[in-house]
């Protein structure tokens, strides 16, 4: 996947063919990063549209020398998922959350099914995670359960990879010493 200069981004969100051209390059994996996040096809569809509408309003903040589009896509993508988040917890007492959704057809919902149930093996590791410090468990998601690159992660953090690799090392360090050995938590989930 090539990287864009900054300018070439912003010309991206204001060309409508050259926008659809960025999506297709990136849907599929920023979908992904949403199912192993998200249970619920409807919203992992609604999240993946989000990410890319905010996307485009911050087509301008996109600063190679920071980062591959990737890392900062991948940036936003955690920002709208855990607004989504912090939004699902407040609204968790109230009804009619279905209101305004788009309906999806039975493709789109089984396409969605696959995509949640691909990604369930993920979901110990990221539950093992979820007990690490904030600033630590950023960085093990992105690297350890995303695939990005540990520069990547810090530029998705707007950290400095050095610090990014501490804290990587710090989170891997923990989880061994949490669980035994992450990996088999996730050997075991997949089975």
């Amino acid at each position: 996947m090539a990287d864009t200069s900054s300018a070439d981004l912003r010309r991206t969100m204001r060309d409508p063919e050259a926008f659809e051209a960025f999506y297709r390059r990136h849907a599929e994996r920023v979908s992904r990063f949403v199912a192993r996040r998200v249970a619920d096809p409807h919203t992992v569809d609604d999240l993946t549209t989000e990410v890319f509408l905010a996307v485009i309003d911050a087509g301008h903040t996109y600063r190679p020398d920071r980062g591959s589009e990737a890392a900062w896509l991948f940036g936003i993508a955690r920002n709208v998922v855990a607004s989504e988040l912090r939004r699902a917890a407040r609204e968790l007492h109230k009804s009619g959350r279905a209101a305004g959704r788009r309906p999806l057809d039975a493709d789109d919902i089984a396409c969605l099914e696959e995509r949640i149930d691909a990604e369930r093996a993920a979901r110990p590791l990221l539950a093992a995670i979820a007990e690490l410090p904030k600033s630590l468990r950023a960085v093990a998601e992105l690297v350890d359960v995303d695939g990005l690159s540990v520069a990547d992660a810090a530029a998705a953090l707007r950290i400095r990879v050095g610090t990014a690799r501490v804290r990587l090392h710090r989170a891997r360090h923990r989880l061994v010493a949490q669980s035994g050995n992450c990996q088999e938590t996730l050997l075991e989930g997949s089975s």
